[in-house]
């Protein structure tokens, strides 16, 4: 659960400064995407995003998510104490 708030907040301070404005086409399609995504999903990519946060957009698009819907699906695996070890788990194993 630590992990997990960590990696939260540092990806929130990633994305912090950073707004992205989506057409209502594109933030169904981020709707539909984000809840398909699982927990390890969420810490894989989030991994990719700590080691080249310059490629965030790219990595957050191809998956169908915004700084905002991404942060929110990280938020709600951190409500889960279960999902938040399965994210954990998926960051750190991503990120070595």
């Amino acid at each position: 659960m630590k992990r997990a708030a960590i990696a939260l907040t540092a990806i929130a301070l990633l994305f912090g400064c950073q707004q992205q404005r989506t057409s209502s086409a594109t933030s169904q399609k981020t709707i539909e995407v984000r809840s398909e995504l699982t927990p390890e999903q969420l810490g894989e990519l989030g991994a990719k995003i700590r080691k080249d946060p310059s490629h965030a957009h790219e990595l957050l698009s191809s998956h169908g998510l915004d700084d905002q819907s991404f942060e929110k699906a990280i938020r709600k695996v951190t409500e889960d104490p279960a999902a938040s070890k399965r994210y954990a788990a998926a960051y750190k194993s991503a990120g070595s």
